[in-house]
């Protein structure tokens, strides 16, 4: 971030690397959150050789304005941390915020339906702090979403010993968690000893983590599964143990996860930098687009700075353009991994939040 002059106004750029659509979208959401404020919406600019200020005390209400400058170089530049708890509290609170002012805003335009629903949830792992917390007890139909804790169930046996995991086992894991291949899926479940099986491992021996999840449905062909169903919440305790090597075959189950491949909070999310590893599930059904996961990003400092993004949009008719519907949704998410990146980036003090 820097604070520019040009033809006597001041103004507020944030350092970004992406194209023209990514800087408009970005804009357009922060305008929301300006206008609230009372200040002037920002605009996406061509980057230029900016002259900074001085000094940022010279801003004034009624000269501030916020710019973006796309396809710039990044700054290594760290801004020094604030230890201030009113300011880390405020942070907190502006991103969820930030993301609830982007879903409302797609509801009064109309492009969220009444009869969609949506769920959101980001945990920050360096501070330890829960960032968004939106409908996260509400159970949320599944999809693709339940294949990796079909995965823990598995391991389970595999530690105690009651399963091997061999050359076979491997490319149906592979298939099921890589390509969300569902007779893969079906297969693993038939291992573990059935549908029954999968719940009673996952409640009996992670209580904690498994609170709202229901695994009663094998995946039918064509991949139309609607019964099988889990909370936000629950998605967000599973990734947090994973990144924790607390739930059997964590390890294995975060390379499957991070075998490369497109995605809902990475792929298409401008603002979060190049390079970042991401360890997701996707899921989608004419009903159901979403995806949960980890990224690892790493910071202008050279350390890592991982966090759990994970969201969900439900509708309660299949929708009649599948293609078109599960398209506009994954932008949606994608919009929130821009909006949770700048978040996270701010939080850690990048200058390049965008």
């Amino acid at each position: 971030m820097r604070v520019v002059v040009d033809n006597g106004l001041h103004g507020v750029i944030y350092l970004r690397h992406g194209n023209s659509a990514g800087a408009v979208r970005v804009a357009r959401v922060h305008s929301q959150l300006l206008n609230r404020k009372g200040l002037e919406a920002a605009a996406p600019v061509l980057s230029k050789d900016w002259v900074l200020a001085a000094t940022d005390r010279n801003l004034t209400k009624t000269k501030k304005q916020t710019v973006f400058a796309k396809n710039s170089e990044r700054s290594n530049t760290v801004a020094k941390p604030t230890s201030s708890s009113t300011k880390k509290s405020q942070a907190i609170h502006d991103l969820e915020v930030a993301v609830e002012t982007y879903i409302k805003d797609l509801r009064q335009r109309g492009r969220i339906s009444k009869d969609e629903r949506t769920g959101w949830s980001v945990y920050d792992f360096t501070n330890g702090e829960k960032l968004v917390t939106i409908n996260e007890e509400l159970q949320f139909q599944s999809a693709s979403l339940i294949k990796p804790f079909i995965t823990a169930a598995f391991f389970h046996q595999v530690k105690q010993k009651d399963l091997i995991y061999g050359p076979k086992s491997r490319r149906h894991m592979e298939r099921m968690i890589h390509r969300s291949n569902n007779a893969s899926t079906n297969w693993v479940i038939k291992q573990v000893g059935g549908l029954k099986a999968v719940q009673r491992i996952l409640k009996q021996n992670y209580p904690g983590i498994f609170r709202a999840t229901s695994i009663v449905e094998y995946i039918p062909a064509g991949g139309k599964t609607y019964r099988n169903k889990a909370s936000v919440h629950d998605y967000s305790r599973f990734l947090y143990a994973l990144w924790n090597d607390n739930i059997a075959g964590a390890r294995e189950i975060k390379r499957l996860m991070s075998l490369p491949g497109t995605d809902r909070i990475y792929t298409g999310a401008e603002s979060v930098p190049v390079g970042t590893q991401v360890f997701n599930k996707t899921g989608s059904t004419a009903r159901l687009c979403a995806d949960m996961g980890i990224l690892n990003v790493k910071g202008p400092d050279g350390k890592c700075y991982p966090y759990i993004l994970i969201g969900i949009i439900e509708k309660q008719e299949k929708a009649r353009n599948y293609t078109t519907w599960i398209r506009d949704r994954a932008e949606v998410i994608r919009d929130v991994s821009n909006i949770v990146y700048q978040g996270i980036a701010q939080k850690h003090n990048f200058t390049n939040v965008l």
